[in-house]
């Protein structure tokens, strides 16, 4: 289906939704495309392709709100779908909150090319993709006798959307992704180290495509002869590719529905100064090439750039059109797009270099978040630091505390950016953080 035949068919469905019934309504038709390879033992384990289309429909009817989906795409079995899906709305409660946005917030077109979609997505060659996997397999193999299995993927996909409302908004975006994934475990006394290394891309002549496999076994052979060491309060740096998972409660705090719902620990702090100084995050949805860059949101919401954090001072919420009428906001949009944080001087290594005593976080094996109060705790593996130096990998080990108080703690912020994900987060140094292990 083109995109013009998907524009007309979204459009011939919301005419249908208001022929019967139905005051306003919304409706997506998104395609995808995706394709995955697992090798191990110089065998093929796993060969996955998928294609799939769908329209989702959202539907307001007499103050009344639902929203339904279905890979039908043929109008006549459409126009019954629509219809009982309708009759099925008008059974629910009504929300007087529930509406379309306002038309003067919608995307008006003419953006400029954000770079997400790498337009010869159709045209490589699928045993070189199977080849890539292989290869990062064969980096791994046969090179250490303590190497006990290895396993690596390929996996690429592409997405296309359609998005069309009753008043007003019309819209379309397109986005590819491309990665290689090794996992490798090894032989470590009693233990079985395990660890793994990525590399994504939006286009496929961007991928990093060697040394992925010998990533993974680097970290691997690194974590033998894990252990614990003394409880403590302690310095704390966690690798770039793993401060998302400390992050992310933050991220979640700003969400319009916990705000609304008093679930969220940044309830009421919108202006104030939370966290550290040294805490800058720009929200950039106009980064080109960005993993997470667009020109309008899931409800077609116009994306602009802004301060989510700025020296430690909460800047923005992020609030859709339904918790903005809730707790009387302007709506600013309900999710994130690409997160730029403000960076320091020193890379990972030149982070540890200036630790008397502290760990390097490389992993995180569980544990959780309070969204109420921001306490946590998680499970942790990595290195013990020793006067600027890694001295012994480490697990088995929990950090406690509370989200305020630790993004107050901010030691330093690395500038060694990751690059694999719309977050592009570096490696962070935190001061005074309690440790419990031996």
């Amino acid at each position: 289906m083109t995109k013009q035949e998907k524009y007309n068919l979204a459009k011939w469905a919301i005419s249908h939704a208001l022929e019967n019934g139905a005051q306003q309504v919304s409706v997506s038709i998104s395609n995808s495309r995706s394709s995955s390879v697992e090798v191990r033992e110089e065998k093929i384990d796993k060969l996955e392709q998928a294609i799939q289309s769908n329209l989702s429909i959202q539907l307001f009817v007499d103050k009344k709100y639902s929203s339904h989906s279905t890979n039908r795409l043929k109008k006549e079995e459409l126009a019954g779908f629509i219809e009982e899906a309708i009759a099925g709305t008008r059974y629910l409660s009504e929300d007087e909150f529930r509406t379309l946005p306002d038309p003067e917030l919608y995307y008006k077109g003419n953006g400029q090319d954000l770079k997400t979609l790498d337009t010869g997505f159709d045209t490589y060659d699928p045993q070189r993709k199977i080849d890539l996997a292989f290869q990062a397999e064969k980096e791994v193999r046969g090179k250490d006798e303590r190497i006990i299995s290895v396993s690596a993927s390929y996996y690429d996909g592409m997405n296309e959307r359609v998005m069309v409302t009753s008043n007003g908004f019309e819209g379309d975006m397109a986005n590819s992704y491309y990665g290689l994934h090794a996992q490798v475990s090894v032989k470590g006394g009693d233990a079985r180290p395990e660890a793994s290394w990525s590399e994504n891309a939006i286009f496929y002549e961007k991928l990093k495509k060697a040394g992925i496999g010998q990533k993974a076994l680097e970290r691997a052979l690194k974590k033998i002869g894990q252990e614990k060491v003394e409880s403590g309060k302690m310095d704390m740096i966690v690798e770039n590719r793993m401060i998302s998972r400390l992050f992310g409660p933050l991220i979640s705090a700003l969400n319009g529905s916990a705000i609304q719902q008093k679930n969220s620990f940044l309830v009421d702090r919108l202006g104030e100064k939370v966290f550290s100084e040294k805490l800058t995050v720009t929200d950039d949805p106009f980064i080109i090439f960005g993993r997470g860059s667009r020109l309008f949101d899931g409800e077609g919401l116009a994306t602009k750039k802004r301060l989510v954090f700025e020296n430690g001072v909460v800047r923005n919420y992020y609030i859709d059109t339904y918790y903005g009428k809730k707790l009387k906001m302007e709506p600013t949009g309900g999710s994130n797009t690409n997160l730029v944080f403000k960076t320091g001087g020193k890379d990972l290594d030149g982070l540890v270099s200036t630790v008397e005593k502290g760990i390097l976080v490389t992993g995180f094996n569980g544990g959780n978040c309070n969204g109420s109060t921001g306490d946590f705790s998680y499970g942790i593996e990595g290195f013990f630091i020793e006067k600027g130096q890694l001295k012994q990998p480490v697990s088995e080990m929990n950090i406690t505390g509370n989200m305020k108080e630790l993004w107050s703690n901010i030691g330093e912020i690395g500038n060694d950016v990751n690059e694999n994900s719309s977050w592009l987060t570096p490696s962070v140094l935190f001061s005074g953080v309690d440790f419990s292990g031996a």
